[in-house]
């Protein structure tokens, strides 16, 4: 695998850096993960899942976002095309929650965790079905 070292013809992705967090949104949920490295010819991005967000941030702050620690799973290979920037405004709270100690998540098994992520995972498969025949 090489590093991403620029955009590719008709591609929104940023060039992409090791360490570097990203979000993948589908309808209301955000999964946020750490690049490992870029496949540049494969158009693809390995990367470590930190977090999985589910539910609308517009919505009152009575009603809070489930989050769901994702950093005892596997990694992800998925389409580059499929990533965005994680801003630090957005992803500043999801840190301080992972790593917030007696917090709520830590109480959810890590199974359902990854049940969850399967899941994401899946729709996001269904949704983008174009994409991922690009890239095999």
């Amino acid at each position: 695998m090489t590093l991403l070292s620029k955009q590719f013809p008709g591609d929104s992705a940023h060039s992409f850096q090791p360490s570097q967090i990203v979000c993948l949104e589908h309808d209301s949920s955000r999964l946020y993960a750490e690049v490992v490295q870029v496949a540049e010819q494969r158009r693809v991005c390995w990367v470590r899942p930190l977090a999985l967000v589910t539910g609308d941030l517009a919505i009152a702050q009575s009603a809070l976002p489930e989050l769901y620690d994702l950093r005892q799973g596997s990694d992800l290979l998925l389409p580059i095309a499929l990533f965005r920037v994680a801003i630090d405004t957005e992803i500043m709270p999801v840190i301080a929650h992972l790593y917030a100690e007696n917090t709520a998540i830590a109480s959810k098994t890590g199974q359902t965790n990854h049940q969850h992520l399967s899941r994401f995972v899946r729709q996001v498969c269904i949704a983008h079905r174009s994409l991922f025949a690009a890239s095999s």
